[in-house]
């Protein structure tokens, strides 16, 4: 199963809370408070987030964190980048040479291509458009939307 981690789910809800201050900067308690997560997940999640370059810093008393660029321009592959590494669903997807088969392999093209795929998509995906997205199926809903999907597909 292809599965982000919950410590990548919680850095979109971080950013999410980020872009959602229009006053500026964020303190890491009041993220931590606005999206009832631990002060010590959002502080290494804004660290991460810094490092990567989505967000920025600033010290001081009245300092706190802000979005880097606009939600419009965050992608999902580059927040997914940031806290998980290249989204590979392979060993050959991520760089040639780390798997011993890849001469003889007949399947690691397709996975590249598929991998490729997943990465367009990911780019396609704003921070703005998970802003927006409408209001989350239920499970129920969600399953019968992936079965006709894969009838259809």
């Amino acid at each position: 199963m292809l599965r982000m981690s919950k410590l990548t789910d919680y850095g979109t809800l971080v950013l999410a809370q980020l872009a959602a201050n229009d006053r500026g900067l964020s303190t890491c308690a009041s993220v931590a408070a606005a999206t009832h997560l631990g002060q010590p997940t959002v502080s290494k999640l804004l660290k991460l987030l810094a490092r990567a370059g989505l967000v920025v810093s600033v010290r001081g008393a009245q300092g706190g964190y802000a979005l880097a660029r606009p939600p419009e321009t965050i992608t999902a592959a580059e927040i997914l980048d940031a806290l998980e590494g290249p989204v590979a669903i392979t060993a050959c997807s991520s760089a040639v040479g780390l798997c011993g088969l890849e001469g003889h392999c007949r399947v690691g093209a397709a996975w590249q291509r598929i991998n490729r795929s997943i990465r367009v998509a990911l780019e396609s995906v704003t921070l703005a458009d998970l802003l927006t997205s409408p209001d989350p199926l239920p499970a129920e809903m969600l399953e019968r939307e992936l079965r006709k999907s894969a009838a259809t597909g």
